[in-house]
């Protein structure tokens, strides 16, 4: 099975997006880690994300395949147009990153049911949390309630401007 790995923002509150699912609060918040994102996403082979995090980059980025360099997939029970770079898959993300190949990474862009339904299977490996010094009060959490509680090692923490970052892995047993 394929790594994973999670990379992305926050805020303080907790929540990848406000309740419109707008991302202006981290566009409009000072946080260079511009090196440290492009080193992270050369590291990768393929992208996975929810039909609404899709939705939302490409209402920002246009019909321009904004992950040109990996195999993306965007994960709904519903039909969807897709820009050119980007596959449909309506069947499950668990055994769909299960099926992966060992030697490869993929990135969970976003999306919390996604997180919700990998966390639940103890399928992500690696966390890169950017927490942005806002609290939004409502919007899109990234953790949803889970089953059972999960340890993860901390390795490192960082500061980009006004962005923390934590990283973290998943705890050896």
């Amino acid at each position: 099975m394929a790594r994973v790995v999670f990379y992305g923002a926050i805020s303080l509150d907790g929540y990848l997006a406000d309740q419109d699912h707008s991302l202006e609060w981290l566009t409009t918040n000072p946080g260079d880690n511009s090196d440290d994102y492009e080193r992270f996403y050369q590291s990768l082979d393929y992208t996975m994300m929810g039909r609404k995090t899709y939705q939302g980059a490409q209402a920002e980025m246009g019909t321009v395949n904004f992950y040109a360099d990996t195999e993306n997939f965007v994960f709904s029970h519903q039909p969807l147009d897709l820009i050119d770079g980007f596959e449909l898959i309506s069947g499950d993300p668990v055994r769909f990153v299960q099926n992966l190949p060992v030697d490869k990474t993929i990135w969970v862009v976003g999306g919390a049911g996604l997180v919700k339904e990998l966390l639940a299977a103890e399928l992500i490996d690696e966390w890169w949390i950017q927490i942005v010094p806002i609290l939004l009060g409502s919007g899109i959490p990234l953790f949803l309630t889970q089953e059972r509680k999960q340890q993860f090692t901390l390795v490192e923490t960082r500061q980009f401007g006004q962005f923390a970052e934590l990283h973290l892995k998943k705890k050896s047993e």
